[in-house]
């Protein structure tokens, strides 16, 4: 068994056949968590987890791409980007089959020399601390989202968990960046802030990272497809469902030399575990 641990069914790529897709990834022994990455979304991830009894979950959140950094909230319109309100993640978080917040963080790589950067990064920070405040306060895991700003991330998180001591009283993990792409000392300063690490389809065309899944603790790492982005090889320039997170194991077996069942079964205990299903 597999656990897909960020895939995107609820994005328009599968309008056409998103049922299709998560019954024959359920048929392959693969569960899922369809990430929201703005209001639309999350309620979309929602609507298909309420469909099926187990192993479809959502996770509900702003990503910093989708952030309308307008001062207005009358300049949100359909189709534009949008304003966080807190109340209605809220909502939507304390419905039975949301299992975290985000995908939340933030993304300096999307900013353009032509944008006002310091404003844009000033309300991706303000908007994320939001979501860990909410992911906090309703014991929910929080899956980041992180490119191009590990600096500010790493600062923005180290300044949460200090100011908000009463909200960690214990030392289980309580979130994971999400498609690590980073080296091991960048890994490990994650590990110490309580976080855990996910791995996509990257790491099956890519051997930069052979060494740090040499050494990582098993227990501190997770797998993902990012559907439909990240297909892994053999299906790089498709597009990529859950069901082939299991090519994302296979890769992690073969680069510690050790059995698939193995991987499988140690990250679906740990998704298990900090998803609490």
């Amino acid at each position: 068994m597999f656990i897909d641990t960020h895939a995107h069914l609820n994005f328009s790529d599968f309008k056409d056949d998103a049922d299709k897709v998560i019954q024959r990834t359920l048929d392959s022994y693969t569960w899922m968590i369809l990430i929201g990455s703005e209001l639309k979304t999350s309620r979309r991830a929602l609507d298909y987890a309420n469909k099926y009894e187990k192993g479809v979950y959502a996770s509900v959140g702003l990503h910093p791409i989708n952030i309308n950094h307008q001062e207005s909230v009358a300049s949100q319109r359909a189709g534009e980007k949008e304003h966080f309100n807190f109340e209605t993640y809220e909502n939507l978080a304390k419905l039975p089959k949301v299992v975290a917040i985000g995908e939340t963080g933030l993304d300096y790589y999307h900013i353009s020399s032509e944008d006002d950067q310091e404003k844009i990064k000033s309300k991706q920070k303000e908007v994320f601390l939001r979501q860990l405040t909410l992911a906090r306060q309703l014991d929910l895991p929080v899956i980041i989202h992180c490119r191009q700003a590990h600096d500010d991330m790493l600062t923005i998180l180290k300044e949460f968990k200090s100011n908000n001591e009463n909200l960690f009283l214990d030392n289980k993990s309580w979130g994971v960046m999400h498609c690590f792409s980073g080296d091991e000392d960048l890994a490990w300063k994650y590990f110490k802030l309580g976080l855990m690490i996910s791995f996509t389809g990257l790491i099956t065309f890519s051997k930069n990272w052979d060494d740090l899944l040499r050494k990582v603790p098993l227990d501190k790492i997770m797998i993902e497809t990012d559907a439909p982005f990240m297909s892994p090889e053999p299906y790089r320039g498709e597009r990529n469902e859950p069901m082939l997170v299991q090519y994302v194991a296979n890769r992690i077996a073969e680069i510690r030399s050790v059995p698939l069942e193995r991987i499988a079964e140690v990250t679906t205990n740990n998704a298990k575990r900090l998803f609490s299903i």
